[in-house]
């Protein structure tokens, strides 16, 4: 298998300037580099990384033939033509890599370091915390179990209390009346269902927190195949996932019930199905290079839904860098030449010029560990936002308690008094 296995591919042609011809073979995109391999030789005719492209185009050879070029640093400019399904759904996907690659250029790997204590005590604290969050989440999760169930039994109770005022309104009839109920009584239900209606309704809007963002990613999005990738967002929020376009438009929203599967094809790419019977099935396609940053919070609110492919664990059994890697020893040299630059005394002694090497060279947090804190406080996030949610939901069951349970008592205390006349 390959250092970098790649993230999409495409088939296509790649203008070989040497040579004066193109070739056929499949045009690749990995962590860190573009790379195109010959269909016929098998070897690579070009590869480049991220952070070497100076600007990415959608241009025409010979004005007829649409083609995609890429310019790397040193004015190297590559042509690559005949791409499918299409240069745009290319060139949506290399642009957003490639500028996410600008936005963030600590996301490169780097060289293998040593793992500094005060990153690991710091993993650790936050590991704590998740995991007493995590506790209280359950105990909260019970609590609102049991506040069901007495607000099923309240129902019950409710509607027992309907039968038997259908009962006693017949007994209360008049002989020569007809029919069960009087129609005064009629218009007293009436008032109290409109009543309660407004209740409901006002409840409802108390739900505000459900509404609250967890994280928000650029995105590539398709609905169909891979015909249509288009830039667009995808929002995590406590209750549902939306998918918005360029203009922050709304595309479609997934509730979280609704959610039947969430399928990960790689640490960069997943799709998010609702199934249906009788009629096809929505599903969303997601590739960012922000997604793991969304996947540590999917992982907890789609824990029983997500589902990991064969492509995922390629990528898992892939290291993400190595000491070898010629851009870590590149930022090595540079690190070392910084060093080098940096005034020093003329005579230090030599266990201070070592103590001095040993702050300079090493971190107190790498790059790694700053990206798991990341990962692991945006987890925090999203139990607290799920414990801040289930908490108004229970403040709201407490209320809908404390009326049900009056409301129960009014209605005994007048049937009682009713049936007490009836005697």
């Amino acid at each position: 298998m390959s250092r970098d296995a790649p993230i999409h591919s495409w088939p296509g042609s790649y203008y070989i300037n040497t040579e004066k011809r193109w070739e056929t073979g499949t045009l690749s995109l990995t962590r860190t580099m573009v790379r195109f391999v010959s269909n016929q030789s098998k070897e690579s005719l070009t590869s480049f990384r991220l952070s070497r492209i100076m600007d990415i185009k959608m241009e025409s050879s010979s004005f007829i033939f649409s083609t995609l070029t890429v310019l790397e640093e040193g004015n190297v400019k590559h042509w690559f033509g005949s791409l499918k399904p299409n240069r745009v759904v290319v060139y949506n996907v290399l642009e957003h890599f490639w500028r996410e690659r600008l936005l963030s250029p600590g996301s490169e790997a780097r060289g293998a370091e040593c793992k500094p204590s005060k990153g690991s005590e710091l993993i650790s604290l936050v590991a704590g915390a998740q995991r007493r969050l995590e506790d209280t989440g359950k105990v909260l999760s019970h609590q609102g179990e049991q506040f069901d169930n007495a607000m099923q039994g309240l129902e019950k109770i409710d509607s027992d209390l309907g039968v038997a005022d259908k009962l006693l309104s017949e007994l209360e009839s008049p002989p020569w009346w007809p029919f069960g109920k009087l129609p005064w009584k009629t218009q007293q239900d009436a008032k109290a269902e409109d009543a309660a209606r407004a209740a409901a309704r006002s409840a409802a809007g108390k739900g505000s927190g459900k509404n609250k963002v967890i994280a928000s990613i650029p995105a590539i999005v398709t609905k169909g195949g891979d015909s249509d990738l288009k830039p667009g967002c995808l929002l995590v929020l406590v209750s549902s996932l939306e998918v918005l376009d360029t203009n922050c438009q709304l595309i479609h929203r997934f509730e979280r019930n609704d959610i039947d599967e969430v399928r990960v094809h790689s640490p960069y790419e997943i799709t998010v199905r609702q199934r249906f019977i009788g009629k096809p099935d929505i599903c969303y396609r997601f590739l960012s290079a922000k997604m793991p940053e969304a996947m540590s919070v999917l992982e907890i609110q789609y824990r029983k839904k997500v589902e990991f492919t064969s492509e995922y664990t390629a990528f898992r059994a892939t290291p993400v860098s190595s000491p070898c890697d010629t851009e870590g020893q590149t930022w090595n040299e540079g690190l070392l030449q910084r060093c080098q630059d940096t005034e020093l005394p003329l005579e230090v002694p030599a266990g201070a010029l070592s103590q001095l090497q040993v702050q300079v060279l090493q971190p107190s947090v790498s790059q790694s560990e700053a990206q798991e804190l990341k990962q692991m406080l945006m987890q925090l996030k999203s139990l607290a936002l799920e414990a801040e949610t289930e908490l108004e939901r229970q403040d709201d069951v407490l209320n809908d308690l404390t009326s049900s349970t009056d409301r129960a008592t009014m209605n005994v205390e007048k049937h009682t008094c009713r049936m007490k006349k009836l005697l």
